[in-house]
This record gives C-alpha cells, structure tokens and sequence, in this order.
C-alpha cells in the first residue's frame, strides 16, 4: 500500500489573511487545497511564525511576525497534521509566544516538531504512524536568532553531530526518515555549494529524503544515492503588500510516495498565493507548466557541480557591493588608536552590532559575507538564476 505525504513551504497567515483568520472565514481563500489534501494520508507544513497574541519581540534583525491563535483552526480545517516549526521567525515573540502556539496547535490535533524548551527538545524527531508505516520527521534551520544551543528554548539548529545522532535514531524506531531543512539564500533559486553539501549530507546520514524553504521561491531537486532531495519548495502563503505578481507569489506541494521495499515517488503541484487576490490555489494545467519547466531547468543546474557554483559566484558577486556596504564604517590606523584611547565613540551601535551578529552566526548569510571579503567584484555576462 503507497502512503501519500503532502510538504508544503512558508506558512504565515498575516496582511490580507489576518481578518478572516480571526473571523474563521480563512478558509474560503484556499479553494480546492483541502479536497487535495484528503487524497493525502500526512500533511506536513512550514509554520513561519507563532500563531499567538502573546509575548514579547526578541531581539533580532528583519521583522518580527506572526500569526492570529485562530490560524491553528485553519489549518486542521486545511488538513495539516504536522508543521515544522524550525525557522527563523518561530520564535519572534519568545518563548511565551512558541508556548501559546504549541497549546492552539495542541488544541486542534496538530503536532509539531524542530523547536522546543532546550536543544534536546528541539531536537527530537516526530513519530507519526499512517498504514502500518512508522514515519519520522526531523527539522532543522540555519543559525539566525531563533536557534538554540543548550538549555534555553528555541529551534533547532543544522548540527551535524546532532543530526547524525538523531537521523541514526529515527532511523532504528521508523520505516522512513524525512529531514525537513529551513535556509538558503533569499529569492535566489538555486542553492549554493555549500547547502547541496548539506543537503546531501542528511541523505549519508540516514535520511530517505530531505526537503527545504526559506527562500520564498520555487527551487530544483535532484536524487542523491537514490534518494530525493527538493531544496525549495517556495511560500504556501504569505501575504506580502510589497510583492505582487512576482515568484514569490508561487509555490510548490510535494507530495512524497512511500511503500516498503520500493524507491520514493514524488509529485509536484504549483499553487499561487497571495497575489492579486488572498489566498492560496492550486493552478491551471496550463499554468502549472511554465513552472515545472523552470524546476526541471534549475534540476539541470543542480546535477552539474560545477555550473551550480558558477551560478553561485555570480549571485554572490552581484551582492559585493552590499554586503561590503554592511561592514562599515571606514577605518584606519589614526581613528581607531583615537577610539582605543576613548577620544572617539563608538561608531558601531546596537543595531549595527545585530546586524553584524546576524551576518556572522547565518550560514547562508556568511558565506555571501566571506565572499565580498576574498573576492574583487568583477562583471559577467551568465545570466542570473531567478
């Protein structure tokens, strides 16, 4: 018997969706996706926010968000069984606000998993049981400022120590073991060299598969060793006032087949969301088309090493000027022994302090960082993965 398992990307019901959420008419926005979602046996979706009116913005770069207590109905009323909750926006509000979510999703059926009190809890995988087969799920983002390392609550971080431990775990409890990874780089299509490394990695682990978001736009895939590996599957839903018609507004639902003894099958189903209208749809035939051909492209990309990190030279060398820009001001000899001496403030404040500190502890931020610092920008003519 083949078990069906839908993977959604970005979840956060915010903008436009706020009111129905809170008025229980959401659900009208997403025609056709719960009568999808019956045919599957497990949805699994990315929660990119706490669903809370509760707690306190943390400390942090880029913008705090999250999502009305109400939005836990919507989405067992959408047929979500699971989210991942491993991010960088879960934990916005805190630990009050990740507690008020876990008691909605708790209230409505729906697990969780990729966050918790401490690394240990954050850290545990989901056993989840449909037709006999013992499924496992881990989740797992890049270092930003909702990871945690130790006692304090927060999401999981991508450990390798720790992911080989647990994949080595789920692997002796399950019959399959899904790792779901959140990172890459912003609206670039393409993950870099050192994420395929990472992705691959979970597959050496002991994953079956390993599917990723983040980057708000729909990526590639590839099998490795036999095993299938989506890198970005896109937004679900997010509404953002700023984005309109554009590769944000499309997404992808993977649906993963799985049945003892025979090798994973998958699907892929572009939706369109918050674009000129609320909501999230499943598309046309004739418009699911385009989309898929641009996946099957960028899967071209990501099979040839060496044209993905061509790819990715260029993408970063297109952010030199910035990210030089972000590791300001100017310095030299002179001013610094006049600011060691306390003649002169400092010029790097709180902000620029957060900011530094996110460029730092962010793998994907980092590595564009490392980039700007080694490397004279020069120009070139191979046209950019969008």
């Amino acid at each position: 018997m083949t078990t069906r398992i839908a993977f959604t990307g970005d979840f956060c019901p915010i903008g436009r969706l706020d009111g129905p959420v809170r008025e229980g008419e959401a659900l009208d926005l997403f025609p056709g996706i719960p009568e999808f979602f019956q045919s599957c046996d497990l949805v699994v979706m990315d929660l990119e926010c706490p669903l809370t009116d509760a707690g306190d913005p943390i400390t942090k770069t880029g913008p705090h968000l999250r999502g009305a207590p109400m939005a836990a109905e919507l989405l067992k009323n959408l047929g979500c069984g699971l989210v991942a909750t491993a991010n960088n926006h879960f934990m916005d509000f805190g630990w009050r606000g990740a507690q008020a979510t876990y008691a909605a999703l708790e209230k409505q059926g729906i697990g969780w998993v990729g966050s918790g009190g401490s690394m240990a809890d954050a850290a545990r995988y989901r056993l989840v049981e449909r037709n006999g087969l013992k499924l496992a799920f881990l989740n797992m983002t890049e270092t930003e400022w909702s990871t945690t390392y130790g006692e304090e609550p927060g999401c999981c971080p991508i450990d390798y120590p720790t992911a080989l431990r647990k994949i080595s775990n789920a692997r002796e409890a399950a019959d399959f073991v899904f790792v779901i990874l959140h990172g890459g780089h912003e609206h670039y299509a393409l993950p870099s060299p050192r994420m395929q490394r990472q992705f691959r990695f979970m597959i050496d682990a002991g994953a079956d598969a390993v599917i990723g978001h983040h980057t708000h736009v729909i990526s590639g895939y590839e099998r490795y060793r036999g095993k299938p590996i989506f890198y970005s599957l896109g937004n679900f839903c997010i509404d953002d006032s700023s984005r309109r018609n554009s590769r944000w507004n499309q997404g992808l639902i993977l649906v993963l087949e799985v049945a003892d003894g025979k090798p994973i099958g998958f699907s892929l189903h572009p939706v369109l969301q918050n674009d000129v209208t609320p909501g999230t749809r499943l598309l046309a035939e004739d418009e699911r088309l385009p989309i898929l051909a641009r996946v099957e492209e960028l899967a071209k990309t990501i099979s040839n090493e060496e044209a993905l990190a061509a790819a990715f030279s260029d993408f970063c060398r297109a952010k030199v000027s910035v990210a030089r820009s972000q590791i300001q001001p100017y310095r030299n000899r002179v001013l610094l022994a006049l600011h060691r001496r306390g003649l002169l403030p400092s010029l790097i404040g709180r902000k620029k302090r957060q900011l530094l500190a996110a460029l730092c502890q962010c793998e994907s931020h980092r590595e564009v960082l490392l980039y700007a610092l080694r490397e004279h920008p020069t120009t070139s003519n191979r046209p950019q993965p969008e």
